[in-house]
């Protein structure tokens, strides 16, 4: 029953993405680092633009209570989070959400959250298109 539902969720992320984006922005290696106890969960992509200069503008996904483009950086020495409205993807270019850089944060996970398994996000761009991404779900250890 689990392959099932996993193997739907592909499914309908496949079908739902917007043309006009799924052509220009390819997304890979998609994959949240699930934590223990309900605490905020990382998600992370890369994106490789094979068009125009676009703007990610946000990421929706029910297996969140909120997510939300962030960025982490050291200022002062000191390591720092904050939550950014929009990243741009120039032309031709990749942008890696990764580890210390850019990521989803995923605050209020849902029981989907849980190593092992597969959920789906939304991504948006600045021109009103959308594509649907499956993130596979790994433990804190990114396995």
């Amino acid at each position: 029953m689990k392959r099932e539902i996993e193997t739907a969720i592909v499914a309908a992320g496949l079908l739902c993405s917007s043309p006009a984006v799924a052509a220009q922005v390819k997304v890979s290696n998609a994959w949240f680092r699930a934590l223990p106890s309900g605490l905020p969960a990382g998600g992370y992509f890369s994106l490789h633009n094979e068009g125009a200069e676009v703007r990610l503008t946000g990421a929706r996904s029910a297996a969140c209570g909120m997510l939300m483009l962030h960025k982490s950086a050291v200022a002062s020495g000191m390591a720092e989070m904050m939550a950014v409205a929009s990243v741009d993807v120039p032309a031709g270019g990749d942008i890696a959400f990764s580890p210390g850089g850019y990521h989803l944060m995923c605050t209020g996970p849902t029981p989907a959250m849980a190593p092992g398994g597969h959920v789906p996000v939304m991504l948006t761009f600045n021109d009103g298109t959308s594509t649907n991404v499956v993130f596979a779900v790994r433990n804190a250890n990114g396995k």
